[in-house]
């Protein structure tokens, strides 16, 4: 599901531009795979699991990056945008919180108004550990619900990210390590994920056949996710979050 929350977040077209031209080539999916995943993971990690001052040095680190990503900077770009913006960092935060709320309603089942209203109030960490005010994230589950669909009205994708984000669901950077057909089940499973309006915006594809598919698929993947114990679930989050917290103690970069 996380290639999916990639797309949404980026078929902002902003977001989209800001990432896919993006020139700081040590931060890009296609370029450095498995350092991009790590941070990314990283970035999770600390949010949700991480102190106050772990969350401060990891936000110091990704201003530092964020600070180059600036349409001012791209001769290609049509969307005016900067990667420090507030309002591209609260979708960014609402992407990750819509996600992560559908893992948990799949896995756990439907979430009683209390508890959704109170994850809510958490997933503002999403935002708060990039650069976004507390204040700016949704109070309420109805105030989510406006921001959501008035942004979702403004996706849009052009030619050129749509190319980037089909290449993300493809695991395009791993061709020639990964066999075609894994990498043609996990864009079909990413295209599965995405909420219909994402699939338009994409301009894919998506019958009867497929969604009968996706959910024999989605169906497997929760028996999986609720066989584990909760101490495998977050093994790869505590791992990172410890690997953080070593490059802390020795000055090395976090991102």
């Amino acid at each position: 599901m996380g290639a999916a929350n990639v797309i949404m977040q980026l078929s902002n077209p902003a977001v989209g531009q800001g990432v896919a031209h993006s020139r700081v080539r040590s931060g890009r999916l296609d370029v450095h795979p498995i350092k991009r995943t790590r941070t990314t993971l990283s970035y999770l990690a600390v949010a949700v699991l991480g102190t106050p001052d772990e969350r401060r040095a990891y936000r110091r680190a990704v201003t530092r990056q964020h600070a180059q990503v600036r349409s001012d900077r791209d001769p290609r770009a049509t969307e005016e945008y900067s990667a420090l913006w507030v309002d591209l960092q609260k979708w960014v935060a609402a992407c990750l919180f819509v996600g992560s709320r559908d893992v948990l309603d799949l896995v756990e089942g439907p979430q009683s108004a209390e508890v959704a209203e109170r994850f809510l109030l958490e997933g503002r960490v999403f935002g708060t550990t990039l650069q976004m005010p507390p204040a700016v994230w949704p109070g309420s589950l109805v105030a989510f619900d406006a921001y959501w669909n008035a942004e979702t009205a403004k996706l849009r994708v052009d030619d050129e990210v749509r190319s980037y984000l089909l290449d993300v669901a493809r695991l395009g950077f791993a061709a020639g390590v990964l066999p075609e057909r894994m990498r043609a089940w996990h864009q079909r499973l990413t295209i599965g994920f995405l909420p219909p309006e994402f699939r338009r915006a994409l301009r894919v594809r998506w019958t009867d056949k497929d969604e009968e598919w996706f959910v024999r698929q989605r169906a497997r993947l929760v028996r999986v996710e609720r066989a584990l114990p909760l101490a495998a679930s977050s093994l790869v989050y505590r791992l990172l979050l410890a690997d953080v917290r070593r490059r802390i103690r020795r000055g090395q970069p976090l991102v």
